[in-house]
């Protein structure tokens, strides 16, 4: 990755962390994430563009039939032998918060798919056992899905001296029903995790 490219990315990621300080007060909506653009009668939210991918039951999955759900994302790959044990960890304890509301749905969006097709997804998620009609895998396009990553402010690229030839942060990401990314946690740190489950019970709240 370009060095200007990561400097990029080190300022979306402070911004998101000091903009998402504000939503740590009971009570305070969950604030909007990202770069905001005013227009004379409305502001206009960071909004997740359209995506279309196979998850591990060889469904087609997109944000748009999400869109009856928030719903809480990463970036990972099967083989990583650094973060992704670590995040998967906290992601299933996510899941299992949340199990029986119909309303939260988990999405695991693979950065390495030519290792990851739906096969290995479908063990994995057997492996961990999840539901596909709660926690989607997701496979396809390499580029589109670095690329989105981006758009969940997640630094993810094929990198061949790191280990499992990528680098990427773990970073689990709340989206809302507009797409809107509404918050996050360190998929690492598993003291994170409470005040992230708060956090989706919170912005579940909006829409009850």
């Amino acid at each position: 990755m370009p060095t200007l490219l990561r400097t990029l990315f080190s300022i979306s990621i402070i911004s998101l962390g000091l903009t998402s300080c504000f939503s740590d007060q009971d009570g305070a909506p969950l604030p909007y994430l990202g770069r905001h653009t005013m227009t004379a009668t409305d502001t206009l939210y960071h909004t997740i563009p359209d995506w279309k991918f196979l998850n591990q039951d060889s469904s087609i999955v997109t944000n748009k039939s999400l869109s009856n759900t928030i719903y809480i994302s990463d970036f990972f790959f099967t083989s990583c032998p650094s973060i992704c044990p670590k995040v998967m960890k906290n992601m299933l304890r996510i899941y299992e918060e949340f199990e029986d509301e119909e309303m939260v749905q988990l999405v695991s969006f693979t950065i390495d798919p030519k290792r990851d097709d739906v096969g290995k997804l479908n063990l994995y998620s057997n492996n961990l056992g999840v539901t596909s009609d709660r926690w989607h895998f997701l496979t396809g396009d390499q580029d589109s899905l670095l690329d989105l990553a981006d758009d969940y402010f997640v630094v993810a690229y094929a990198d061949a001296d790191a280990p499992g030839g990528f680098d990427h942060s773990g970073k689990i990401i709340l989206t809302d029903k507009a797409g809107h990314v509404r918050g996050f946690c360190e998929g690492t740190e598993p003291e994170t995790i409470p005040k992230f489950i708060k956090d989706v019970k919170k912005l579940l709240a909006e829409y009850k």
